[in-house]
């Protein structure tokens, strides 16, 4: 205590007060900020490369479809359809800008849409022999060539058999037209690629186990038929 009676405050007990530096926090504030932008800036680099991409893919893809649309409209001209129905309609267009709102990717999924459109037309347009036919699911179609190869053969028998009477001319026949399934299914295997291919580079489901057994079921039934008929009583 002083000599007036006034009180001197003395030092507090305890550890020393640590004041944070303006510098330190100044820098740490700006590396956060730096690590932010830097990943705003990857982010927008990504996007932007993304939508490049899909930008070329685009156009790729409208290239490819107006290649693909020329021909037709030429061929859908001779034979015999109006321009206008090959235009498309104000609210058609309207619907399609609508769907392509979305930027590049939107754009791209509408051109790809557009170039799936193109393939059933030139499937349509190119299929040769029975066009409505190759959409069949192969088995009912392809039965429409199996089938009536492998019923000729079988069917010649039994007229044989019906004119003739059991005898060695109807034993001939059946030894004759043992092998005659298998040329029955080669020649339907390659009537089914001939008819049934929509486009010359497409590939057609000749689905040969099951014209196989088509060509050979009738013939087994008709030469077991014909024994059994043949047998003495």
């Amino acid at each position: 205590m002083s000599e007036t009676g006034t009180a001197v405050p003395g030092p507090r007990s305890g550890g020393p007060t640590t004041v944070a530096d303006p510098a330190e926090s100044a820098w740490a504030e700006y590396v956060a900020a730096a690590r932010a932008l830097d990943g705003v800036r990857r982010a927008a680099a990504t996007a932007a490369g993304e939508q490049a991409r899909s930008v070329a893919a685009a156009r790729e893809e409208l290239t490819a479809v107006r290649e693909r649309l020329a021909p037709q409209q030429s061929r859908l001209r001779d034979l015999g359809v109006p321009a206008m129905s090959l235009v498309p309609t104000p609210p058609e267009v309207t619907e399609v800008a609508r769907s392509m709102a979305g930027g590049p990717s939107a754009v791209l999924a509408a051109l790809r849409a557009a170039g799936d459109w193109a393939d059933a037309a030139d499937d349509t347009l190119s299929a040769r022999g029975l066009p409505r036919l190759a959409r069949w699911p192969s088995r009912p179609r392809n039965l429409l060539v199996y089938g009536p190869l492998a019923l000729v053969v079988p069917l010649l028998q039994l007229l044989l058999y019906a004119v003739a009477g059991p005898g060695p001319v109807t034993v001939l026949a059946l030894l004759v037209g043992l092998p005659l399934p298998a040329v029955a299914f080669m020649l339907g295997w390659l009537a089914v690629g001939r008819v049934f291919r929509p486009r010359p580079t497409d590939r057609v489901d000749r689905t040969p186990r099951f014209g196989a057994l088509v060509c050979l079921v009738p013939a087994v039934l008709t030469a077991a038929g014909l024994l059994l008929a043949m047998l003495p009583d």
